[in-house]
């Protein structure tokens, strides 16, 4: 997906944090101009592999308006949210406050300055509790947390804004980025840490003593729990496709992305413990309110009109590269 002589200049919002870093770095090697604007509160700026970097944060109007007094842009993705579910439940405001507010902010200045391209980084935590699975875009929005309502306000205002402003946007909907750039540069860095994968493999590597699998009588082949990962490369590899399709003039739209199979917990502790070569100890904890049994996401409509192809859809393949930067991790080489 290289471009021609003439590059276009992208924002990245939130660029210094997990999704956005490989984002950056993505665009980069596509031979775009890339800005990275992040306050830093959950991303580092040795994260930024290239191009530009304004410290500035979301909730400052003047700042962001001086970004945009400065370069001249072609297209905004954002990543900068707060993502926790069970954290956005105790503490609301705060999620609405950066979720919603801060984004309104970036958006207000997008329409001052007359940039009409926005990629929106939202989440399948908008559909709430499963009707059916996959997940399709026609299935009913019902986000049952903060944080998922915090999503959906925003892709409703967005579409306000395309009526009113012209302000086009594409959504992109998914559940659990996995893995880590195979090139060993970049991976994941939360503080603290929450997600499956990378708890697992601290648990291979000696940082961990052992991982909580939460609930064995789902109604699943193995008894617990299904989930979509998807590789962070695939990820953005359809945000580039999503910011081609509106740089060209497209309409707003909205899509789900996933792998399409979703595996469960038990899976994704035993091909870990097949690339580690390490005995993972696991500790059976009763189920926590809340936690379907399936969530994967149908991304048909996708892989279609965004002419998007996973490369790295195998748990093999997203583990090893997630097992990679965790090797990197604890011989302290970052």
């Amino acid at each position: 997906m290289t471009k021609g002589t003439e590059q276009e200049t992208i924002l990245v919002v939130g660029g210094a944090g997990y999704i956005g870093s490989h984002m950056v770095k993505m665009l980069l090697e596509s031979n775009y101009k890339v800005v990275t604007l992040d306050n830093l509160s959950g991303g580092y700026r040795d994260a930024v592999v290239g191009g530009e970097f304004e410290y500035a944060d979301l909730a400052d109007k003047t700042e962001l308006e001086r970004v945009f007094k400065k370069y001249q842009f072609d297209g905004v993705m954002h990543f900068a949210s707060y993502i926790q579910v069970g954290e956005s439940v105790i503490k609301p405001a705060m999620y609405y406050e950066n979720n919603v507010v801060n984004t309104l902010n970036l958006l207000d200045v997008m329409v001052k300055f007359d940039v009409k391209s926005f990629i929106f980084s939202s989440t399948a935590a908008l559909f709430g509790e499963p009707e059916y699975t996959p997940i399709d875009e026609k299935h009913p929005t019902n986000p049952i947390s903060p944080y998922g309502r915090s999503k959906l306000m925003i892709e409703q205002i967005l579409t306000d804004y395309d009526k009113a402003y012209d302000l086009k946007s594409i959504c992109l909907r998914y559940f659990n980025a996995a893995g880590a750039d195979p090139e060993g540069i970049l991976g994941e860095r939360h503080e603290p840490e929450t997600h499956l994968i990378p708890l697992i493999l601290q648990v291979a590597s000696g940082r961990r003593e052992n991982i909580s699998v939460f609930g064995r009588d789902y109604d699943t082949p193995d008894g617990t729990c299904i989930r979509d990962y998807i590789h962070i490369v695939d990820l953005c590899s359809a945000h580039l496709l999503a910011l081609e399709k509106l740089i060209k003039g497209k309409k707003s739209h909205t899509y789900n992305l996933g792998n399409g199979n979703g595996f469960s917990v038990q899976e994704v502790i035993g091909v870990a413990r097949e690339v580690t070569g390490k005995d993972i100890q696991v500790v059976d904890e009763i189920r926590r309110e809340g936690d379907p049994a399936v969530l994967v996401a149908d991304a048909t409509l996708a892989r279609a009109e965004l002419c998007w192809k996973p490369k790295c859809s195998e748990l093999s393949t997203i583990i090893e590269h997630a097992w990679q930067w965790e090797i990197k991790t604890i011989a302290g080489l970052l």
